[in-house]
Protein backbone atom coordinates (compact mmCIF):
# COMPACT_ATOMS: atom_id res chain seq x y z
CA UNK A 1 0.00 0.00 0.00
CA UNK A 2 1.14 3.63 -1.08
CA UNK A 3 2.74 6.19 1.72
CA UNK A 4 -0.68 8.36 0.55
CA UNK A 5 -3.29 5.63 1.22
CA UNK A 6 -1.63 4.96 4.63
CA UNK A 7 -1.29 8.52 5.24
CA UNK A 8 -5.01 9.16 3.48
CA UNK A 9 -6.64 6.54 6.01
CA UNK A 10 -5.25 7.37 9.61
CA UNK A 11 -5.82 11.20 8.72
CA UNK A 12 -9.94 9.92 7.94
CA UNK A 13 -10.03 8.30 11.18
CA UNK A 14 -8.63 10.87 13.51
CA UNK A 15 -10.96 13.58 11.62
CA UNK A 16 -13.96 10.70 12.92
CA UNK A 17 -12.77 9.89 15.97
CA UNK A 18 -12.42 13.70 16.79
CA UNK A 19 -16.10 14.08 15.10
CA UNK A 20 -17.39 11.62 17.56
CA UNK A 21 -15.72 13.10 20.71
CA UNK A 22 -17.33 16.65 19.89
CA UNK A 23 -20.43 14.58 19.89
CA UNK A 24 -20.78 12.78 22.76
CA UNK A 25 -19.16 16.02 24.98
CA UNK A 26 -21.98 17.66 23.94
CA UNK A 27 -24.79 14.92 24.14
CA UNK A 28 -27.94 16.27 26.74
CA UNK A 29 -27.65 14.28 29.96
CA UNK A 30 -31.03 12.46 30.45
CA UNK A 31 -31.44 10.92 33.95
CA UNK A 32 -30.75 7.15 32.67
CA UNK A 33 -28.12 8.24 29.76
CA UNK A 34 -25.01 10.26 30.91
CA UNK A 35 -21.93 11.20 28.79
CA UNK A 36 -20.96 8.10 27.31
CA UNK A 37 -16.96 6.79 26.97
CA UNK A 38 -15.47 7.92 23.56
CA UNK A 39 -15.53 4.65 21.61
CA UNK A 40 -12.05 4.31 20.50
CA UNK A 41 -12.74 1.22 18.04
CA UNK A 42 -12.08 1.54 14.25
CA UNK A 43 -10.34 -0.11 11.46
CA UNK A 44 -7.21 1.66 11.87
CA UNK A 45 -4.11 0.83 8.77
CA UNK A 46 -1.11 3.21 9.47
CA UNK A 47 2.41 3.42 8.78
CA UNK A 48 4.49 3.74 12.02
CA UNK A 49 6.60 6.92 12.83
CA UNK A 50 7.71 6.14 16.23
CA UNK A 51 11.47 5.61 16.04
CA UNK A 52 11.24 3.63 18.59
CA UNK A 53 10.67 -0.50 18.50
CA UNK A 54 9.21 -2.47 22.05
CA UNK A 55 11.51 -5.35 22.39
CA UNK A 56 9.97 -7.94 24.17
CA UNK A 57 11.98 -9.59 27.61
CA UNK A 58 13.45 -12.97 26.73
CA UNK A 59 12.93 -14.01 30.24
CA UNK A 60 11.02 -15.88 32.04
CA UNK A 61 8.81 -17.56 29.56
CA UNK A 62 5.91 -15.92 29.59
CA UNK A 63 2.63 -17.89 31.25
CA UNK A 64 0.73 -19.01 28.82
CA UNK A 65 -2.94 -17.16 28.42
CA UNK A 66 -4.62 -19.42 26.03
CA UNK A 67 -7.80 -17.86 25.89
CA UNK A 68 -6.73 -14.33 26.38
CA UNK A 69 -5.89 -12.31 23.18
CA UNK A 70 -4.55 -8.58 22.66
CA UNK A 71 -6.03 -6.61 19.24
CA UNK A 72 -2.84 -4.43 18.15
CA UNK A 73 -2.11 -3.42 14.59
CA UNK A 74 -0.01 -6.35 12.81
CA UNK A 75 0.20 -5.66 9.37
CA UNK A 76 2.36 -3.10 7.72
CA UNK A 77 5.72 -2.30 8.36
CA UNK A 78 5.78 -3.08 12.29
CA UNK A 79 3.50 -6.22 12.05
CA UNK A 80 6.26 -8.60 12.61
CA UNK A 81 7.25 -6.90 15.98
CA UNK A 82 4.09 -6.72 17.10
CA UNK A 83 2.78 -10.43 16.80
CA UNK A 84 6.46 -11.07 18.17
CA UNK A 85 5.18 -9.14 20.96
CA UNK A 86 2.23 -10.78 21.23
CA UNK A 87 3.66 -14.37 21.26
CA UNK A 88 6.01 -12.99 24.13
CA UNK A 89 2.88 -11.85 26.26
CA UNK A 90 2.12 -15.62 26.48
CA UNK A 91 -1.67 -14.85 24.67
CA UNK A 92 -3.31 -17.53 22.29
CA UNK A 93 -4.79 -14.85 20.59
CA UNK A 94 -4.39 -11.88 18.11
CA UNK A 95 -7.02 -9.69 16.97
CA UNK A 96 -6.76 -7.58 13.59
CA UNK A 97 -9.27 -5.31 12.16
CA UNK A 98 -9.58 -5.98 8.63
CA UNK A 99 -9.79 -2.58 6.83
CA UNK A 100 -12.10 -3.69 4.00
CA UNK A 101 -12.13 -0.65 1.93
CA UNK A 102 -7.66 -1.42 1.69
CA UNK A 103 -8.49 -4.56 1.20
CA UNK A 104 -10.88 -4.59 -1.93
CA UNK A 105 -9.76 -2.18 -3.67
CA UNK A 106 -12.48 -3.15 -6.93
CA UNK A 107 -15.40 -5.75 -6.94
CA UNK A 108 -13.79 -9.09 -6.40
CA UNK A 109 -9.92 -7.34 -6.68
CA UNK A 110 -8.27 -7.77 -3.78
CA UNK A 111 -4.92 -6.98 -1.38
CA UNK A 112 -3.69 -10.38 0.08
CA UNK A 113 0.02 -9.85 0.43
CA UNK A 114 -0.20 -7.82 4.13
CA UNK A 115 -2.75 -10.50 5.72
CA UNK A 116 -1.20 -13.37 3.75
CA UNK A 117 1.94 -12.37 5.82
CA UNK A 118 0.03 -12.13 9.16
CA UNK A 119 -1.22 -15.20 8.98
CA UNK A 120 2.32 -16.88 8.16
CA UNK A 121 3.94 -14.86 10.83
CA UNK A 122 1.27 -15.42 13.35
CA UNK A 123 1.28 -19.52 12.71
CA UNK A 124 4.78 -19.27 13.33
CA UNK A 125 4.10 -18.90 16.90
CA UNK A 126 1.12 -20.82 17.04
CA UNK A 127 -1.11 -17.93 17.53
CA UNK A 128 -4.79 -18.11 16.76
CA UNK A 129 -6.00 -15.07 14.90
CA UNK A 130 -9.56 -13.57 14.58
CA UNK A 131 -10.07 -11.01 12.23
CA UNK A 132 -12.25 -8.14 12.23
CA UNK A 133 -14.10 -6.92 9.31
CA UNK A 134 -15.44 -3.77 8.71
CA UNK A 135 -15.31 -0.17 6.31
CA UNK A 136 -16.80 -0.99 2.94
CA UNK A 137 -15.08 -0.39 0.33
CA UNK A 138 -16.12 3.39 -1.41
CA UNK A 139 -17.08 0.87 -4.64
CA UNK A 140 -19.73 -0.30 -2.67
CA UNK A 141 -21.37 2.74 -0.84
CA UNK A 142 -21.67 6.55 -1.80
CA UNK A 143 -20.68 8.24 1.17
CA UNK A 144 -17.15 9.01 1.49
CA UNK A 145 -14.80 6.16 2.77
CA UNK A 146 -14.02 8.21 5.91
CA UNK A 147 -17.33 7.78 7.27
CA UNK A 148 -17.65 4.10 8.13
CA UNK A 149 -20.57 2.15 6.85
CA UNK A 150 -21.90 -1.14 5.38
CA UNK A 151 -22.13 -1.78 1.71
CA UNK A 152 -25.67 -0.73 0.18
CA UNK A 153 -25.76 -4.15 -1.36
CA UNK A 154 -24.85 -6.69 1.86
CA UNK A 155 -24.39 -9.66 -1.02
CA UNK A 156 -21.19 -7.68 -1.67
CA UNK A 157 -20.12 -8.76 2.66
CA UNK A 158 -20.67 -11.89 1.71
CA UNK A 159 -18.92 -12.17 -1.18
CA UNK A 160 -16.27 -10.65 0.94
CA UNK A 161 -16.45 -12.75 3.97
CA UNK A 162 -16.41 -15.70 1.52
CA UNK A 163 -12.94 -14.69 -0.22
CA UNK A 164 -11.88 -13.90 3.18
CA UNK A 165 -12.72 -17.34 5.20
CA UNK A 166 -11.90 -19.35 2.05
CA UNK A 167 -8.19 -17.53 1.30
CA UNK A 168 -7.36 -18.59 5.04
CA UNK A 169 -9.68 -21.75 5.60
CA UNK A 170 -8.11 -23.60 8.80
CA UNK A 171 -5.95 -21.11 9.66
CA UNK A 172 -8.10 -18.20 11.02
CA UNK A 173 -9.99 -19.34 13.55
CA UNK A 174 -12.57 -16.22 13.79
CA UNK A 175 -14.53 -13.88 12.11
CA UNK A 176 -15.90 -10.75 13.92
CA UNK A 177 -18.76 -9.05 11.34
CA UNK A 178 -18.77 -5.47 12.11
CA UNK A 179 -18.19 -3.33 14.74
CA UNK A 180 -20.35 -0.81 16.80
CA UNK A 181 -23.09 -0.76 14.77
CA UNK A 182 -25.39 0.95 16.98
CA UNK A 183 -23.26 3.63 16.56
CA UNK A 184 -24.02 6.28 13.62
CA UNK A 185 -19.97 6.69 12.23
CA UNK A 186 -19.91 3.00 11.79
CA UNK A 187 -23.16 2.43 10.31
CA UNK A 188 -23.03 5.55 7.64
CA UNK A 189 -25.47 5.14 4.53
CA UNK A 190 -28.74 3.68 7.17
CA UNK A 191 -30.65 4.65 9.79
CA UNK A 192 -28.90 2.76 13.00
CA UNK A 193 -31.68 -0.54 13.35
CA UNK A 194 -30.50 -3.71 14.89
CA UNK A 195 -32.44 -5.47 12.43
CA UNK A 196 -30.65 -4.23 9.50
CA UNK A 197 -27.29 -5.07 10.88
CA UNK A 198 -28.88 -8.91 11.28
CA UNK A 199 -29.78 -9.00 8.02
CA UNK A 200 -25.93 -7.72 6.98
CA UNK A 201 -24.64 -10.51 9.54
CA UNK A 202 -26.59 -12.97 8.19
CA UNK A 203 -24.91 -12.34 4.51
CA UNK A 204 -21.34 -12.02 6.23
CA UNK A 205 -22.25 -15.47 8.33
CA UNK A 206 -23.04 -16.85 4.92
CA UNK A 207 -20.09 -16.23 2.80
CA UNK A 208 -17.96 -17.68 6.04
CA UNK A 209 -20.19 -20.97 6.21
CA UNK A 210 -19.36 -21.27 2.81
CA UNK A 211 -15.55 -20.22 2.91
CA UNK A 212 -14.85 -22.17 6.07
CA UNK A 213 -17.25 -23.91 7.86
CA UNK A 214 -15.47 -24.41 10.90
CA UNK A 215 -14.53 -20.71 11.46
CA UNK A 216 -15.87 -19.36 14.16
CA UNK A 217 -18.64 -16.27 13.52
CA UNK A 218 -18.98 -13.37 16.03
CA UNK A 219 -22.03 -11.01 16.08
CA UNK A 220 -20.12 -7.26 15.70
CA UNK A 221 -20.20 -5.89 19.15
CA UNK A 222 -22.47 -3.14 19.66
CA UNK A 223 -20.52 -0.09 21.59
CA UNK A 224 -21.42 0.97 25.33
CA UNK A 225 -22.13 4.45 24.94
CA UNK A 226 -24.97 4.96 27.60
CA UNK A 227 -26.45 7.13 24.95
CA UNK A 228 -29.70 6.39 23.61
CA UNK A 229 -31.28 9.18 20.94
CA UNK A 230 -31.44 6.61 18.46
CA UNK A 231 -29.45 9.28 15.64
CA UNK A 232 -26.01 8.97 17.18
CA UNK A 233 -26.35 5.87 19.55
CA UNK A 234 -28.68 2.93 20.34
CA UNK A 235 -28.23 2.14 24.05
CA UNK A 236 -25.97 -1.66 23.61
CA UNK A 237 -28.38 -3.10 25.59
CA UNK A 238 -31.34 -1.88 23.65
CA UNK A 239 -29.79 -2.73 20.33
CA UNK A 240 -28.66 -6.21 21.73
CA UNK A 241 -32.11 -7.16 22.52
CA UNK A 242 -33.46 -5.82 18.98
CA UNK A 243 -30.62 -7.87 17.48
CA UNK A 244 -32.15 -10.74 19.45
CA UNK A 245 -35.86 -10.16 18.45
CA UNK A 246 -34.11 -9.78 14.55
CA UNK A 247 -32.54 -13.24 14.85
CA UNK A 248 -29.03 -12.99 15.15
CA UNK A 249 -28.69 -16.25 17.03
CA UNK A 250 -29.03 -18.25 13.72
CA UNK A 251 -25.97 -16.89 11.84
CA UNK A 252 -23.68 -16.96 14.74
CA UNK A 253 -21.75 -18.91 17.13
CA UNK A 254 -20.89 -16.28 20.01
CA UNK A 255 -22.42 -13.04 20.60
CA UNK A 256 -19.46 -10.19 20.88
CA UNK A 257 -19.02 -7.46 23.66
CA UNK A 258 -17.01 -4.34 23.88
CA UNK A 259 -17.19 -3.79 28.15
CA UNK A 260 -15.03 -1.00 28.24
CA UNK A 261 -15.04 0.00 31.93
CA UNK A 262 -13.88 3.91 32.08
CA UNK A 263 -12.11 4.45 34.43
CA UNK A 264 -13.62 2.26 37.07
CA UNK A 265 -13.26 -1.45 38.14
CA UNK A 266 -13.52 -4.36 36.36
CA UNK A 267 -15.28 -5.90 39.89
CA UNK A 268 -17.21 -2.42 40.96
CA UNK A 269 -21.06 -2.61 39.48
CA UNK A 270 -23.12 1.03 38.76
CA UNK A 271 -25.30 0.13 41.90
CA UNK A 272 -22.61 -0.26 44.42
CA UNK A 273 -22.77 1.82 47.58
CA UNK A 274 -19.87 3.14 46.26
CA UNK A 275 -16.97 3.76 43.73
CA UNK A 276 -13.42 4.16 43.51
CA UNK A 277 -13.90 6.80 40.98
CA UNK A 278 -16.00 9.98 41.23
CA UNK A 279 -17.00 10.42 37.85
CA UNK A 280 -18.67 8.47 34.70
CA UNK A 281 -20.12 6.06 37.33
CA UNK A 282 -23.58 6.35 37.26
CA UNK A 283 -24.52 3.98 34.49
CA UNK A 284 -24.14 0.56 34.15
CA UNK A 285 -22.47 1.03 30.59
CA UNK A 286 -19.13 2.83 32.44
CA UNK A 287 -18.58 -0.85 34.13
CA UNK A 288 -17.21 -3.98 32.78
CA UNK A 289 -19.01 -6.23 35.41
CA UNK A 290 -22.52 -4.64 34.31
CA UNK A 291 -21.94 -4.96 30.98
CA UNK A 292 -20.90 -9.27 30.99
CA UNK A 293 -23.74 -9.84 33.39
CA UNK A 294 -26.48 -8.05 31.53
CA UNK A 295 -25.43 -9.53 27.94
CA UNK A 296 -25.46 -13.06 29.82
CA UNK A 297 -29.08 -12.19 31.31
CA UNK A 298 -30.73 -10.78 28.22
CA UNK A 299 -29.23 -14.25 26.63
CA UNK A 300 -30.52 -16.25 29.35
CA UNK A 301 -34.15 -14.82 29.09
CA UNK A 302 -34.30 -15.00 25.33
CA UNK A 303 -33.21 -18.60 25.80
CA UNK A 304 -30.35 -18.46 23.81
CA UNK A 305 -27.17 -20.57 24.45
CA UNK A 306 -24.48 -18.93 23.15
CA UNK A 307 -21.03 -18.19 24.56
CA UNK A 308 -20.32 -14.42 25.06
CA UNK A 309 -16.78 -13.25 23.23
CA UNK A 310 -15.51 -10.32 24.71
CA UNK A 311 -13.65 -9.02 21.52
CA UNK A 312 -12.58 -5.52 22.75
CA UNK A 313 -11.83 -4.08 26.49
CA UNK A 314 -9.88 -1.89 28.10
CA UNK A 315 -8.46 0.56 30.49
CA UNK A 316 -6.89 4.16 29.36
CA UNK A 317 -3.98 5.69 31.04
CA UNK A 318 -2.23 9.09 30.21
CA UNK A 319 0.38 8.39 33.10
CA UNK A 320 3.71 9.10 31.64
CA UNK A 321 2.06 10.73 28.58
CA UNK A 322 2.50 14.38 29.33
CA UNK A 323 0.02 16.64 28.34
CA UNK A 324 -2.60 14.95 26.49
CA UNK A 325 -6.20 16.52 25.71
CA UNK A 326 -8.84 14.36 27.60
CA UNK A 327 -12.04 16.49 27.06
CA UNK A 328 -15.08 13.87 27.42
CA UNK A 329 -13.38 10.77 28.26
CA UNK A 330 -11.52 12.67 31.74
CA UNK A 331 -11.61 9.51 33.40
CA UNK A 332 -8.46 8.32 31.58
CA UNK A 333 -6.18 11.26 33.89
CA UNK A 334 -7.70 8.70 36.76
CA UNK A 335 -6.47 5.48 36.12
CA UNK A 336 -2.16 4.90 36.59
CA UNK A 337 -0.05 1.91 34.89
CA UNK A 338 -0.46 0.52 37.69
CA UNK A 339 -4.31 0.49 37.89
CA UNK A 340 -4.46 -0.49 34.57
CA UNK A 341 -2.50 -3.45 34.89
CA UNK A 342 -4.53 -4.35 37.85
CA UNK A 343 -7.96 -3.81 36.09
CA UNK A 344 -6.82 -6.29 32.73
CA UNK A 345 -5.60 -9.16 35.42
CA UNK A 346 -8.50 -8.49 37.58
CA UNK A 347 -10.93 -9.04 34.67
CA UNK A 348 -8.72 -12.14 33.84
CA UNK A 349 -9.72 -13.53 37.38
CA UNK A 350 -13.69 -12.39 36.71
CA UNK A 351 -13.32 -14.83 34.20
CA UNK A 352 -12.38 -18.03 35.80
CA UNK A 353 -15.77 -18.89 37.36
CA UNK A 354 -18.08 -17.60 33.89
CA UNK A 355 -18.18 -19.94 31.62
CA UNK A 356 -20.57 -18.54 29.38
CA UNK A 357 -16.95 -16.22 28.65
CA UNK A 358 -15.53 -17.71 25.65
CA UNK A 359 -12.20 -15.04 24.65
CA UNK A 360 -10.92 -11.63 26.27
CA UNK A 361 -9.20 -9.50 23.24
CA UNK A 362 -7.68 -6.46 25.17
CA UNK A 363 -7.62 -3.43 23.23
CA UNK A 364 -5.02 -2.38 22.56
CA UNK A 365 -1.56 -3.86 22.22
CA UNK A 366 0.86 -1.37 20.02
CA UNK A 367 -1.64 1.83 19.46
CA UNK A 368 0.64 3.98 20.91
CA UNK A 369 3.93 3.17 19.00
CA UNK A 370 1.65 4.03 15.92
CA UNK A 371 -0.12 6.93 16.75
CA UNK A 372 1.84 8.61 19.37
CA UNK A 373 0.94 10.24 23.13
CA UNK A 374 -0.98 12.97 21.59
CA UNK A 375 -3.71 10.37 20.53
CA UNK A 376 -6.35 9.35 22.83
CA UNK A 377 -6.36 5.93 21.44
CA UNK A 378 -2.79 5.68 22.35
CA UNK A 379 -3.84 5.68 26.32
CA UNK A 380 -4.72 2.08 25.86
CA UNK A 381 -1.81 0.57 25.10
CA UNK A 382 0.71 -2.11 26.61
CA UNK A 383 3.27 -0.26 25.16
CA UNK A 384 4.42 3.66 25.60
CA UNK A 385 4.83 5.44 22.38
CA UNK A 386 8.54 5.33 23.11
CA UNK A 387 8.12 1.67 22.88
CA UNK A 388 8.74 0.99 26.23
CA UNK A 389 6.90 -1.82 28.18
CA UNK A 390 4.27 -0.78 30.63
CA UNK A 391 3.68 -2.11 33.65
CA UNK A 392 0.48 -3.73 32.42
CA UNK A 393 2.37 -5.44 29.75
CA UNK A 394 4.98 -6.96 31.98
CA UNK A 395 2.21 -8.18 34.72
CA UNK A 396 0.26 -10.08 32.15
CA UNK A 397 2.99 -11.65 30.78
CA UNK A 398 3.49 -13.41 34.31
CA UNK A 399 0.14 -14.05 34.91
CA UNK A 400 -2.16 -17.06 33.97
CA UNK A 401 -5.70 -17.26 33.35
Amino acid sequence: MSQKRWIAIILGMSIVFTALLLILSRAPLPQRTPTPIASVTTAINVTATATSTATPTSTPTPAPKPNIGVQGQFIGPDGDAGIKLAADLGVGWIKQQVDWNSTEYARGLYHWGELDHLVAEAQKYGLKIMLSVARAPGFSRPEPVEEDGPPSDFSIFRDFMFALSNRYKGRVAAYELWNEPNLRREWRGFDLSAEKFVELIKAGSNGVREGDPDAVIISGAPATTGIDDKLNAIDDRVYLRDMIAAGVADYVDAIGAHPYGAGNPPDERAADAAHTRSGFNTHPSFFFLDTIEEYHAILIEAKIDKPIWVTEFGWPSIDQFGKVDTSGWEYARDVTEQDQAAYLLRSIVLRRDRAWLGPLMIWNLNIALLLGAERSESAYGLIRPDGSLRPAYQQLRRARE
